[in-house]
């Protein structure tokens, strides 16, 4: 393996573990989960308190492919957000606290995030 990718990991990894430990979900306010990818991003609404998955969306899916966006873009994580929000606001699903994955609050992992407020989720 290259050196440079399992620096990035660990760093990754890290960051991750660190914000784990500030944010969990329940289920009057489950955790909404980025993991990013250089190709796609996957986003599920999880309740920690239960271990349950309560609903997800991710750039190879069918509602995702119906927007026509590309998977690795910022529009294509807007699409993202958006769709995670009404697939979380039909379950009555409004709050949610946001885990960015240990990935930095920019480029597509902001742009889920915005099109998921302007969705209807409150975080």
């Amino acid at each position: 393996m290259n050196s440079n990718f399992l620096k990035r990991q660990s760093g990754l990894s890290r960051r991750h573990r660190r914000v784990r430990a500030k944010v969990s979900g329940t289920a009057a306010r489950p955790r909404l989960c980025i993991t990013r990818s250089n190709a796609n991003m996957y986003v599920q609404v999880i309740d920690d308190v239960a271990r349950k998955t309560l609903c997800g969306a991710s750039t190879l899916g069918p509602e995702f492919k119906e927007t026509g966006k590309k998977a690795a873009t910022v529009e294509g994580a807007y699409a993202l957000g958006e769709i995670i929000a009404k697939k979380a606001v039909a379950l009555k699903l409004e709050e949610v606290v946001f885990d960015r994955g240990g990935n930095l609050y920019h480029g597509r992992v902001k742009a889920v995030a915005e099109g998921a407020r302007s969705a209807g989720l409150k975080f």
